[in-house]
């Protein structure tokens, strides 16, 4: 059996349809060039004519529907792979969304911290200087009433002089008030110079 024949019987056999059917009738085709008997005297060679218009026609019917299933399968992997694309970038938008809201939440609580340790300083601050303030009122209000007292006391000595009576200061006319240390003494005027 020769080589062409082994060829077309090849053909005449049922082929599962596969990729590559018509690849492989054209190499075939090649095969079948190849390995021609060359003409005496030239570069060409002898080949069966029917032999090759044969194997060319089986291939030409089989490569449009490899082509489609090709196109087919390309189709396939492009819808896939922007299906993949569109799932990624909808996954590094939310990743964005999820961490600009963190770096905003972050944002928005060091804010709050430091507007909250500025009113505190603030309030603070303040709270020194009205004590500050309550202080000196009240240290020149004691000093115009002390200078009040002297005045008075001043003329009432210089009154009871005149009248020839002992000073109010005595210590029988002072008594003592336990729950105030800072002014142990104090004239009573009920008991009177006398009592």
């Amino acid at each position: 059996m020769s080589n062409d024949e082994l060829e077309l019987e090849a053909l005449d056999q049922p082929m599962a349809p596969a990729i590559g059917e018509a690849e492989q009738l054209l190499e075939r085709v090649r095969d079948l060039i190849g390995t021609a008997r060359p003409m005496p005297l030239s570069s060409s060679v002898m080949v069966n004519r029917d032999d090759v218009v044969e194997l060319l026609e089986v291939a030409l019917e089989r490569l449009p529907e490899e082509l489609r299933h090709a196109r087919w399968m390309l189709r396939e992997r492009e819808e896939y792979l922007d299906k993949v694309r569109r799932e990624g970038d909808e996954i590094l938008d939310t990743a964005r969304t999820h961490a600009e809201r963190m770096v905003q939440r972050s944002e928005v609580v060091q804010e709050a911290k430091r507007t909250a340790r500025r009113v505190v300083e603030a309030a603070e601050e303040e709270a020194r200087t009205l004590r500050r303030e309550a202080e000196d009122y009240c240290d020149q209000k004691l000093a115009g009433f002390e200078v009040v007292l002297e005045r008075t006391i001043n003329t009432v000595r210089g009154g009871r002089e005149k009248l020839g009576v002992s000073s109010p200061l005595d210590s029988a006319h002072l008594r003592v008030v336990p729950d105030e240390p800072d002014f142990p003494a104090v004239f009573d005027q009920d008991a009177g110079p006398e009592s």
